[in-house]
């Protein structure tokens, strides 16, 4: 029986995909068309990707230029900056998903594991008031498979009662590689790969075992 569930953030319980593309066009904004168009299209391609990876991604794969990581770190926090308004945005908030975590918090031991950058979540979950829904809030630059070992660990959790809820292949890998159930939801690419949510309302948990 699952007994916790871990969610994605962004795509999951936040429709940010766009706000963070148009971000990223704008970061980049000083270099050629092409390149900004191929760092858009990567964006969209591995949407649970944290941005310091997408950063470091485009200078060395797209510019093929080195970079380091406090050149990294300045981007994503002007990345930051340049986002900030949009995704405080209520109305980005995924309600078949939030209805659902609202409903059942107390049934399961529900917890966030995000690409999102960690501050700027946790920020973001106590302005739209959805912490308390949450053991814990996790995100970059710890990557996604680390925060779900660590995750495990801290709470003596058992694989096989463990959920993991997200909308990109970097979701399924990170379950994959600790070796947990893994329910895609709101890209219909990740049906190929096992279960899938089409909407929160027919979901039964309940009756889900390993």
């Amino acid at each position: 029986m699952i007994k916790t569930i871990l969610w994605d953030f962004d795509g999951v319980i936040h429709d940010s995909m766009k706000i963070k593309g148009d971000g990223f066009v704008e970061l980049f904004k000083n270099h050629r068309k092409k390149d900004t168009e191929a760092i858009l299209k990567f964006h969209f391609k591995n949407g649970g990707m944290p941005r310091f990876d997408k950063i470091k991604y485009f200078y060395n794969q797209i510019l093929k230029k080195d970079i380091s990581k406090k050149e990294i770190d300045n981007l994503a926090n002007i990345f930051s900056e340049i986002i900030k308004d949009k995704i405080f945005d209520r109305d980005n908030l995924i309600h078949d998903s939030l209805s659902f975590i609202k409903k059942k918090y107390k049934k399961y031991n529900f917890h966030i594991v995000s690409g999102s950058e960690d501050k700027e979540l946790k920020k973001l979950c106590k302005y739209f008031n959805i912490s308390k829904y949450f053991i814990s809030i996790n995100g970059s630059p710890t990557k996604k498979d680390i925060l779900i070992k660590k995750l495990i660990r801290k709470y003596h959790y058992k694989k096989y009662e463990i959920l993991f809820i997200g909308d990109a292949m970097t979701d399924y890998n990170a379950a994959k590689k600790n070796r947990i159930v893994f329910f895609g939801y709101n890209n219909i690419e990740l049906k190929k790969f096992g279960k899938y949510i089409k909407t929160f309302e027919e979901l039964k948990l309940w009756d889900q075992k390993n």
